[in-house]
């Protein structure tokens, strides 16, 4: 058997192959409510009748004012957690373990859709106030997010265990937090968007305390049971910003509160940023993160090929691999890439099987 299509334990969770459905946002709610669509239970149940070991939503806000647009999916409700169980349900009739990512936007919420343009929403159009670490715009011509209190700052760590819990009561076997890409966490533990002078700015410790907190908080009400995987972004390609080596401190900090895998993305926190996208070119970060610290990792980006997957998990550069687009362009890549790599269909829909050859 191939590496790829071997099962990986976390916690009490088996899951049946090393690939991963990455979150990735469908701005397709009904514009403010937060609600999974009918599109919802087609984008992710395809991905699942696909044959991926684990099929993780969007982000999904922890409150309305979380969303990045106001399409994005929500977890901010009881509503929300019975909107999202009969997904839950299909992918686990699927044999692939259900996850979702659970995310506040922070100062990069508040804009269109993609499609629409992207553009900044004002109060006057839909949008809402932002907040952030500190009132430093993502650019120049973005609106300055409103500086958290102390006070904001715990309410937003209670609402992200609020949102855990109720994502345990929709189902769902794994939970992943959004500390990457520039969101509200990512925000806090950069020294590019971050200049408090409080317990929450300065040191590493401290601008990685709101994401501690959380996982502690989280750790408290979610089953014993659950795997919690963090998204990073394992440097944000800055001089003076975080780096591989911050990434690598924070790892072992999360691990010794209960962290299952680190899901290893980067940048996102700039404009300015200079990333130079090649096949792979996230990998080298899920290695040396795993070979510093031994955690479980993710690799994510620009992974296409089947024998490229395959190469990666034996070179012990991570344990899971995370495909984003490639799953939007065929979302059964992985019932092709196990005839390839094994020969074998043993994760194809019976109603497929003919299809095989």
């Amino acid at each position: 058997m191939s590496r790829l299509f071997s099962p990986v334990r976390m916690r009490g969770e088996t899951i049946r192959n090393r690939l991963f459905v990455a979150p990735m946002c469908q701005y397709s709610s009904e514009a403010q409510d937060g609600m999974p669509t009918q599109w919802h239970m087609v984008h992710l149940g395809s991905r699942a009748v696909g044959g991926a070991g684990l099929v993780m939503t969007e982000a999904a806000a922890i409150t309305p004012q979380g969303r990045i647009s106001p399409h994005d999916l929500g977890i901010w409700s009881d509503e929300h957690a019975e909107a999202l169980r009969p997904i839950v349900e299909f992918i686990l009739s699927q044999g692939s373990v259900p996850a979702i990512q659970i995310a506040h936007a922070g100062r990069k919420a508040s804009h269109d859709r993609p499609w629409d343009g992207s553009g900044t929403l004002t109060l006057n159009d839909g949008g809402w106030e932002i907040v952030g670490p500190s009132p430093i715009a993502y650019e120049d011509d973005w609106i300055r997010p409103l500086e958290l209190s102390v006070e904001d700052i715990k309410r937003v760590e209670l609402d992200f265990a609020e949102a855990a819990k109720r994502s345990v009561d929709a189902g769902f076997k794994v939970i992943e937090l959004h500390f990457a890409h520039g969101y509200l966490v990512c925000e806090f533990m950069s020294p590019i968007s971050n200049q408090r002078s409080d317990s929450y700015g300065g040191s590493l410790r401290n601008r990685c305390r709101l994401g501690l907190d959380i996982v502690d908080s989280i750790r408290k009400v979610i089953p014993d049971s659950m795997p919690l995987l963090v998204r990073i972004s394992s440097t944000e390609y800055m001089k003076g910003g975080w780096a591989i080596e911050d990434s690598i401190e924070f790892t072992k900090m999360l691990m010794e509160r209960g962290v299952d895998m680190i899901d290893c993305s980067s940048g996102g926190n700039s404009a300015d940023q200079e990333m130079d996208p090649y096949p792979g070119y996230q990998v080298p970060f899920s290695a040396r993160i795993r070979h510093d610290t031994g955690a479980l990792t993710g690799a994510v980006g620009l992974i296409t090929e089947p024998y490229q997957a395959e190469q990666i998990l034996r070179n012990e550069e991570a344990d899971a691999i995370l495909l984003g687009r490639e799953l939007l362009r065929d979302p059964y890549w992985p019932l092709h890439a196990q005839v390839q790599l094994d020969q074998d269909d043993s994760v194809w829909p019976l109603q497929y099987v003919r299809a095989r050859v």
